[in-house]
């Protein structure tokens, strides 16, 4: 059997599904079912955090990471055995990338099958491409699953919990409570992911992909920033100055992409408005598209946007293409997850210093900044029997390897020698080849992976600005208090619920639509769903509480 086919699982479905299609998946045998309101609850993963390098810049309980200014000189083995049978694993996940060379041609690919002991067959999707591919997949035959599906949580796929517990494996007696110690790097996963990833009717039926605290950022070039006049404690006022002064030309102080909103994530925490939804002391929910500081952070947005402080492609620019203004300095600044920093610095050196923003504060109040979901998404594993099951567990157990591990060096920077080879400080340096074959263009990261340090090779004063930021930010996150809980209006109406409030905003912004118009498409929304949602949050919530 090939590798990798170049016609991949998803290359030969000619349809795409709609929300309508996967509505009718449903069996009507109790699967629609998702909250955890009345069910017994499956008990977290028992947490062991693994044992490793000492950090040189300290975690904190709030949420700041470990910090490494230097990479570890003696990498520790944390998993004993080959995890593998020797078999055929169909893996599928998200991709950030571009796609890998076939496996046949690849020395990553091969050195990771290797180390785990199977033949990997792998549907990458790209980002752009996930929600319609993603729909025809769950709308599929349960026979043409993969073995592994990465699902991101960048989208709201209608049905999802629905399809999860129609298709996927229940989880809940492999990796609940104590059980999952047969796994140590998964027991190295922190609750706070696992809630935030949430159960699906009480039972445990993925893994999550644990992430940072931060969230959304907006990235700036602090070179073009401070020579606009940028200072510490700014005001909203004041980032709307330096804005103006950094354009000019062809040159934008603030890029967007497509879908971005024009950033509005982080202009809404600066303007500490609930970030979706909130919760107050009693358990109700509360929208944040109708909190006064939401529709203030719409109105700076505009205003910011009739300055002409925004490139003008902010609402066509994919995130992609919106990356190479900013390297080339065409803009300024950029949203981009927190996560993206590693890239950040490297892809710049010599052209610009990036820098995560400082929030500006709004009326005398500090402004906050995003508290990201801490599962970027969750992995399922097609139904199998108890073998394969325990199998497929101990694969994603090793890609889950922690920082300063000899398996979480192959699968993030690969085969030294081949794929990197050691600064003088002993950080990975990617070769030429590391370049193209590397865990970016073969996304073993979206399948499983430990939890994420601050770390960027070869540059510990990167470091230390970030934890330094983080230090200074994350006690002013602002969560979405929706995540991990099931809402069954959200999974069959999300999506075009989301797209009502979505296009409203993007309107007013642009300058299309009079902010009078908000107010109108929020009634809307709270009328053809927003409501019940907020009912169905409240009973999962009191549920897992």
């Amino acid at each position: 059997m090939a590798r990798m086919s170049r016609r991949t699982l998803l290359g030969s479905m000619a349809a795409v599904a709609v929300p309508g299609a996967l509505t009718a998946c449903s069996t009507g045998s109790g699967d629609s079912d998702v909250s955890s309101a009345g069910k017994k609850l499956a008990p977290w993963p028992a947490y062991k955090p693994a044992g490793g390098p000492k950090p040189d810049l300290a975690p904190t309980e709030a949420g700041v990471q470990a910090g490494y200014t230097a990479y570890p000189a003696d990498l520790a083995k944390s998993v004993s055995r080959t995890p593998g049978d020797g078999s055929t694993v169909k893996v599928m996940s998200v991709s950030f990338g571009t796609p890998p060379k076939p496996a046949s041609a690849n020395r990553l690919w091969t050195a990771v099958e290797n180390a785990l002991g199977v033949k990997i067959e792998y549907t990458i999707i790209s980002q752009a491409d996930y929600q319609k591919k993603m729909a025809t997949v769950m709308a599929g035959d349960a026979d043409t699953l993969p073995d592994i599906i990465n699902i991101f949580s960048g989208f709201v796929l209608p049905r999802e919990p629905e399809f999860v517990r129609r298709r996927a494996e229940d989880l809940t007696p492999f990796l609940s409570g104590d059980a999952i110690a047969a796994y140590p790097n998964l027991a190295n996963i922190p609750t706070h992911a696992w809630r935030d990833m949430g159960r699906i009717g009480g039972l445990l039926y993925g893994i999550p992909l644990e992430r940072p605290l931060p969230g959304s950022t907006l990235w700036l070039n602090e070179g073009m920033f401070t020579d606009a006049g940028m200072t510490q404690g700014w005001t909203a006022d004041d980032f709307a100055a330096v804005a103006r002064r950094a354009t000019g030309g062809r040159t934008y102080a603030l890029g967007a992409a497509a879908g971005s909103l024009f950033g509005n994530a982080v202009h809404a925490a600066a303007h500490n408005a609930p970030l979706e939804w909130t919760v107050t002391k009693d358990g109700t929910f509360e929208s944040g598209w109708a909190d006064e500081r939401f529709k203030a952070a719409i109105a700076f947005q505009a205003r910011l946007r009739e300055d002409g402080s925004y490139h003008p492609d902010a609402t066509s620019v994919s995130q992609i293409d919106l990356t190479t203004l900013y390297y080339n300095g065409t803009v300024g600044s950029m949203q981009d997850g927190f996560g993206a920093y590693l890239p950040k610095y490297r892809e710049s050196r010599g052209k610009l210093t990036p820098a995560a923003a400082l929030p500006y504060s709004v009326g005398g109040e500090p402004g906050g900044i995003v508290a990201a979901r801490r599962s970027f998404g969750y992995t399922v594993l097609k139904k199998a029997k108890k073998e394969r099951i325990e199998m497929l567990l101990r694969i994603l157990d090793y890609l889950a390897a922690p920082f300063g591990s000899e398996e979480w060096e192959l699968v993030h920077y690969g085969v030294e020698g081949t794929h990197f080879t050691r600064g003088e400080d002993g950080s990975p340096q990617a070769t030429k080849l590391g370049e193209v074959e590397n865990n970016t263009n073969l996304p073993l990261k979206y399948l499983a992976e430990g939890p994420q340090v601050l770390f960027v090779p070869g540059m510990p004063d990167a470091v230390r600005a970030l934890h330094a930021w983080q230090r200074k930010t994350v006690p002013h996150a602002i969560r979405n208090a929706s995540f991990g809980l099931q809402s069954a209006t959200k999974n069959s109406r999300g999506a075009t619920l989301k797209a009502l409030i979505e296009d409203t905003l993007t309107g007013v912004v642009a300058g299309r639509l009079p902010l009078s118009e908000w107010d109108a498409t929020v009634r809307k929304w709270r009328e053809r769903g927003g409501d019940r949602m907020a009912d169905e949050f409240a009973k999962d919530h009191a549920a897992n509480t």
